[in-house]
């Protein structure tokens, strides 16, 4: 059994070391808004926040995870900077089909939080690895942008 802080919340769930973070959210947990994408932490779509730094969580193996605090796109828009990309994703239309889009917002959420005022470079590097296959890569900069702004 092991103790896990999500969302704010601690669950105690009955999963082994080994198990990656991904799977005990959605089929122990039932949070099923982070995605599987590619099993091997190079597309982004299970981004989550560990202690506030995005972290794949396909690849995180639960005992890994410790007494740390897991946020997932559920509850980002508790924060502020999550709060932020949200309204920012909503006003400049970027999701396309959807299903990169939690890890997207995790990763942007994440950067606002550490660095209010990112430069394009800054962008590009914590973007790095996060997977669109719609392209919608031009509309994503602008929403980070523009929540770095409103934040």
């Amino acid at each position: 059994m092991v103790s896990l802080n999500i969302n704010g919340t601690v669950h105690a769930v009955n999963a082994t070391d080994d198990m990656p973070l991904l799977w005990v959210l959605r089929d122990i947990v039932g949070l099923t808004g982070t995605k599987f994408g590619c099993g091997i932490a190079q597309c982004g779509a299970c981004t989550v926040h560990l202690d506030g730094a995005a972290v794949r969580s396909c690849v995180l193996p639960v005992a890994a995870v410790g007494n740390r605090q897991i946020t997932t796109i559920e509850a980002v828009g508790a924060t502020e900077a999550g709060r932020k990309v949200q309204q920012a994703w909503r006003a400049l239309d970027v999701v396309q089909c959807g299903y990169c889009q939690s890890g997207q917002v995790m990763a942007a959420a994440a950067l606002i939080a550490s660095n209010p005022n990112p430069n394009d470079s800054d962008i590009d590097a914590a973007m790095a690895g996060n997977i669109c296959r719609c392209g919608t890569y031009n509309r994503i900069r602008a929403a980070v942008k523009q929540a770095a702004k409103e934040a």
